[in-house]
């Protein structure tokens, strides 16, 4: 018997299948919809990132191209001011030569209608009265003319001044230079491997201003980095040269204004080679003037310009330091026996602001030779150690500091203390003037007598005031004010790894790239114009602050090696100096338009 279907419900179940499929599908197309919907908005957010990307890079291109021609025509205006300024200075010295040569004329008839006078005393009678009243009055004319032409003349170096430091304020109260030495021995190192050999040379100084860094990498085409300084130093300039560019940093100082040249970099790149000299080639005692680094060169000029000032009575004092494992050590301190030994000293900041080193001693100077001896006497208690990169490493900062006391008899000096203490005066009103770190609450604490009127760090001109704490009233009866040339010869910074030290001299190391870190804070705060500038923390760095801060003139001179074992520390210091000139000091107190009745 045949089987018998139901064909309605074959029919049914089919009919159930296929609406279950029918689902299945729309389930699946609204999945699909739902992407397509998704991937759309991802895409017009991509198209308004890339819309976005695009304005930004046109207003970065727009604004790169602005800045460039701000640029040029600043540097041409630049360039022309300072011609300008150039020719105004070579009309100044002609003007001042006549009338130096006019005044030296009125002085000797002066002198000859002084010496009638007296012979004509001697024979004077009746008859001769109106002669004598005659002789009398030209002699009074004569000398009247006589300080009116000084007066003229003391003008026209007052100008001559204040165009020195509008110029080097033009070119920045930081400025840095850079210096490449040749290449030395110790740079012909066997390298393994294919890649470049450690001794070809990739930094040069394509110009007076510009370096050159050849980046070369193994299987990568050559990448060039270009640094900008205010001046650049190849191997083949001499200390001469190098310190002519830096002199005219020592007219700032008789001008009353810090001054701290420093010399950084890595171990074995020259710093000390640059500040003092070869010590190597010596005769009869005596060292080769073509080798003479800048500390020398710099105590030459100092005394050089001091004796072209002889209405004016300067006194010039020495101290040495040294900043090891982060603690100041004096070393021109003396034992019971009068033998040198570095002795530990504190760094303080005094109530009105400025850094102080207790108990430091300074030694009075007459010339440069003696500030050499004393220096030279010295340098055998500086930190020493031999590493893999140089056998001689220096392992402590040392500052050499030049301190001149000034009295001029001028009324200008007069007016600039006036300003000073008016300005001294006004800080004070808004706190209060004592402090409990004055040196009347310690009255047994030991300083040299002129710290108790130092300068502030950002002046110039020192508080008039004999008291060490700053009191409501000053006196100004005083025209004495003080400045201070600090020569720093900073440790190297270096790599442990390449160094190959280990034990107790790691300390040594890790202390010296500290206290660069903190000194490289220290310039970025002042990059940045931030309230706070990290001066303490460091002992380098607080030592420093009056130098570095306020209207104080720093010069730092980049010393690197010109070989590809270097390059790293090469880059890092060639950054650091790239940092230093974006700093623009502003000076708290403007003399150029000081006028004096």
């Amino acid at each position: 018997m045949p089987l018998f279907i139901n064909r309605d419900q074959i029919f049914a179940h089919q009919v159930h299948l296929l609406e279950h499929k029918l689902r299945s599908k729309e389930e699946r197309i609204l999945e699909l919809e739902t992407e397509n919907a998704i991937l759309h908005l991802r895409l017009s957010e991509s198209l308004g990132k890339l819309r976005r990307d695009h304005e930004e890079d046109t207003k970065c291109e727009s604004h790169h191209q602005l800045q460039s021609n701000t640029e040029k025509i600043t540097q041409s205006a630049l360039v022309k001011l300072l011609s300008n300024v150039q020719a105004v200075k070579q009309d100044l010295s002609e003007l001042f030569a006549v009338y130096a040569s006019f005044a030296s004329e009125l002085e000797e008839q002066s002198k000859q209608l002084l010496e009638k006078v007296e012979q004509a005393s001697c024979c004077l009678n009746g008859h001769h009265g109106d002669e004598f009243q005659n002789l009398q009055d030209r002699v009074a004319a004569l000398e009247r003319s006589l300080e009116e032409e000084k007066e003229r003349c003391r003008s026209e170096r007052q100008k001559r001044k204040e165009l020195h430091n509008m110029l080097v304020e033009l070119r920045g109260n930081i400025r840095v230079h850079c210096r490449v030495r040749p290449v030395l021995a110790f740079d012909h190192v066997q390298t393994s491997g294919s890649g470049p050999a450690s001794s070809e040379e990739v930094i040069s100084a394509i110009s007076d201003d510009t370096v050159m860094v050849n980046c070369l990498k193994t299987g990568m085409p050559v990448q060039n980095k270009m640094f900008e300084f205010e001046r650049v130093h190849g191997p083949d300039d001499s200390q001469n040269a190098v310190f002519e560019e830096v002199k005219s940093l020592l007219t700032s100082l008789l001008d009353g204004y810090n001054v701290c040249i420093m010399a950084y970099g890595q171990t074995g790149s020259g710093k000390t080679h640059t500040m003092m000299g070869s010590q190597l080639e010596q005769h009869s005692g005596i060292q080769q003037e073509a080798q003479q680094g800048i500390i020398p060169n710099a105590a030459a000029e100092l005394f050089r310009l001091l004796s072209e000032k002889p209405g004016e009575s300067h006194a010039v004092e020495v101290s040495v330091m040294e900043v090891y494992n982060n603690e100041v050590f004096d070393l021109l301190a003396r034992d019971e026996h009068g033998n040198a030994v570095g002795q530990r000293r504190d760094v303080i900041t005094t109530s009105s602001g400025t850094s102080q080193v207790t108990g430091l001693t300074y030694e009075p100077v007459c010339d440069a030779s003696e500030v050499m001896q004393i220096i030279s006497s010295v340098l055998k208690l500086r930190a020493h150690c031999p590493t893999l990169v140089h056998t001689d490493s220096s392992r402590s900062h040392l500052i050499v500091t030049l301190t001149i006391s000034s009295k001029s008899p001028n009324a200008l000096a007069l007016a600039r203390r006036l300003q000073s203490a008016k300005m001294d005066m006004q800080r004070s009103a808004q706190k209060e003037w004592w402090s409990p770190r004055c040196r009347r609450a310690n009255p047994s604490a030991r300083q040299p007598s002129y710290e108790l009127f130092a300068s502030p760090a950002s002046s110039p001109c020192p508080s008039p005031s004999l008291s060490p704490c700053p009191s409501p009233r000053h006196s100004i009866s005083q025209t004495e004010f003080r400045t201070k040339l600090q020569l720093v010869d900073l440790a190297g910074s270096e790599c442990v790894g390449m160094s190959g030290i280990s034990g107790a001299a790691l300390w040594e190391v890790s202390c010296i790239n500290r206290s660069l870190s903190a000194l490289s804070d220290v310039l970025g705060s002042l990059a940045e114009q931030r309230p706070h500038v990290p001066y303490r923390n460091s002992k380098l760095t607080h030592l420093l602050q009056d130098t570095i801060g306020g209207d104080a003139k720093l010069l730092v001179m980049l010393c690197v090696s010109p070989t590809q074992r270097f390059i790293t520390e090469s880059l890092q210091s060639l950054g650091f100096g790239t940092r230093a000139r974006q700093v623009q000091k502003t000076p708290r107190r403007k003399n150029h338009t000081l006028k004096v009745k």
